[in-house]
Formats: structure tokens, C-alpha cells, sequence
């Protein structure tokens, strides 16, 4: 079996992805450790795709496949269907609840999109506070990192 992380640069800094067979098992701002096997071609295409991304074209990402082993069945559901909000889109805590069939969980949501180990391939910086507050964000820069990939992908202004 293959795992490993491999290291890359970005426009916001180094990005670490980390794989396995099964998928990608994370992804971050900030550096780590190369370690593991040699990057297959597979996360090498990956990793060309979130650094494009980062430069302004606007990458779903959609298709690469994440490792959801251990990962509680709700949180799940919430990176699904938040997979599904594109560059350019938002989403409201409530209205991302709503979505996965449980209105009303807004602060459940809130918990999974802030344990997600895979920024950007689970878009979490596209969900937003009820009335289009920032919110938090857990990568490294907070708030303005957030802000930062939603200009970028054309979601707000500046």
C-alpha cells in the first residue's frame, strides 16, 4: 500500500497533501513533512490542480477522491454535499444543514466544516455565517486567508 505526504508551493505558501491508496487523506496550508512514498502521479496532478487553483483558475476539485475512513457519518454527509458548492458560491451554516437533511444543525455543521482535514478539495471556506458573516476559519491567516480564497474565486470583493 502507498501513503505518504508530499509538500508543494502555493500562492498563500507551502501546502502539504497527504494520500494513500484509497484517496487523499489531507490537505493544509503549511508545511510538512515529506514523508512516505514517492508522490504517485496521481497526487503530483493534484497538487498542480489546488496550486492552479490558488492562482485563480477556478478548479472544483470535485473528482479527487478523499479517504473518509474514521471520518463520523455526519461530517461525511457535510463534505459531500459541501463538495457541491462551487468557486464563486457560498453557503450559510443553516442552509448547508438544511441541505444534508438536517435543518436546524447549524452548529453540528459548524463542528464537522471545522474538523475538515481537507481544505479547499471540501471547500469550507465557502460556508458563511447567517447573514454573510466571515466567521471563523481554522488554516493558517484565519479570517483573512478565507476572505483571501473567496475574492479569489470571485465570491466577494476584496
Amino acid at each position: 500500500m502507498s501513503s505518504g505526504c508530499h509538500t508543494f508551493p502555493s500562492p498563500l505558501g507551502t501546502c502539504t497533501l497527504c494520500w494513500h491508496d484509497a484517496g487523499v487523506t489531507r490537505l493544509h496550508l503549511g508545511p510538512g513533512a515529506a514523508t512516505g512514498d514517492p508522490a504517485p502521479d496521481w497526487v503530483l496532478a493534484v497538487a498542480r490542480r489546488v496550486a492552479a487553483h490558488l492562482e485563480g483558475a477556478a478548479d472544483p476539485l470535485t473528482d479527487v477522491p478523499l479517504d473518509l475512513a474514521g471520518c463520523p457519518p455526519f461530517h461525511a454527509r457535510v463534505y459531500d454535499v459541501l463538495r457541491g458548492v462551487g468557486p464563486g458560491q457560498t453557503v450559510t451554516y443553516g442552509e448547508l444543514a438544511a441541505r444534508v437533511g438536517s435543518p436546524g444543525a447549524a452548529r453540528a455543521v459548524g463542528q464537522a466544516v471545522a474538523k475538515n482535514p481537507w481544505l479547499l478539495l471540501v471547500p469550507c471556506h465557502r460556508v458563511l455565517g447567517a447573514g454573510g458573516r466571515m466567521g471563523g476559519f481554522s488554516a493558517p491567516g484565519g479570517v483573512a486567508t478565507k476572505r483571501r480564497l473567496l475574492s479569489l474565486e470571485g465570491a466577494i470583493r476584496g
